[in-house]
């Protein structure tokens, strides 16, 4: 990969990634909030979407945008530059079947969560609050975080839930989305028209949840926690897994996955797009 056309993997991860965090927040909050409300505030999705808005108002559907917003600029990045490096990795040729390009969407998966654990950290604990008076700054929730459980145990919680969830999540979103872009190029030809992308981002965004929702699950709750995790990953991972079924059933798992997978739709849809687009036009711009 040359240097030229790593920038323009960069640059068009970044309005991707900007695309997804403007157009599917709301539907984040409310799934964030059906997974780590506590049992009874709320009867389903849409009790949700009701008492937010009557009790917060409209804006608080963008509660916690701020910290995805700053770091999905990065967090995208470095999704799609480690994708197309690991496309190169797999494989040396340009055309990757499904399978390499799952392995290679696990792989971009990995080195993502680096950065997606705590952007997802930050935006879970600001989404957990409902309003009330001592309800916290983004900067407020970074500095608690920083002076009481530093690093490992506070910026970085649930690094390696979120590690977990990444390799089946990307695996799945990136399969999804070529399959879906085959299938069109197939009829329509190379230059895919833009309707054609989204509704293969939209089939790699429900992929992506369908493959990891019940990780997410955890995830969530292991970054809400007032206190870090114990123990060995899979020990606290299974531990809080075995917690959720306990208080919920199995059910408990998909708690928030409906507007989980209708926030898809258009986030994936408008992500891929946005970064397609981009892409193409910085192509043509550097002559790349």
């Amino acid at each position: 990969m040359t240097y030229l056309s790593t920038v323009n993997e960069l640059l068009a991860g970044s309005v991707g990634g900007a695309a997804q965090v403007l157009v599917g927040q709301p539907l984040d909050t409310i799934k964030t909030r059906a997974q780590i409300a506590p049992k009874g505030m709320f009867k389903g999705p849409m009790d949700i979407l009701a008492q937010t808005l009557r009790k917060e108002g409209f804006f608080a559907l963008y509660k916690g945008m701020a910290s995805p917003l700053i770091g999905i600029a990065g967090v995208n990045s470095l999704l799609f530059a480690s994708y197309a490096y690991s496309k190169r990795i797999v494989s040396p040729f340009p055309q990757l079947s499904l399978k390499e390009t799952a392995i290679a969407g696990a792989m971009a998966g990995a080195a993502n969560a680096i950065l997606a654990s705590p952007v997802e950290m930050f935006k879970v604990r600001m989404q957990g609050q409902y309003g009330a008076a001592t309800d916290k700054r983004l900067r407020d929730v970074a500095k608690e975080m920083w002076t009481q459980w530093g690093l490992r145990q506070g910026i970085m919680r649930g690094y390696w839930i979120t590690f977990a969830r990444e390799i089946p999540a990307y695996a799945g979103f990136y399969t999804a989305f070529e399959f879906s872009k085959r299938k069109f190029k197939a009829t329509y030809g190379e230059q895919l028209p833009v309707w054609a992308l989204l509704a293969s981002g939209s089939t790699g965004g429900i992929a992506y949840w369908l493959a990891c929702y019940p990780l997410d699950v955890v995830k969530s709750r292991v970054q809400l926690r007032g206190t870090p995790p114990v123990g060995k990953p899979w020990q606290y991972i299974n531990s809080e897994m075995q917690a959720v079924v306990a208080e919920s059933g199995i059910a408990g798992l998909f708690r928030g996955l409906s507007p989980s997978l209708l926030r898809s739709i258009p986030a994936a849809a408008s992500t891929f797009a946005a970064f397609e687009l981009t892409r193409e036009f910085l192509r043509e711009s550097t002559g790349e």
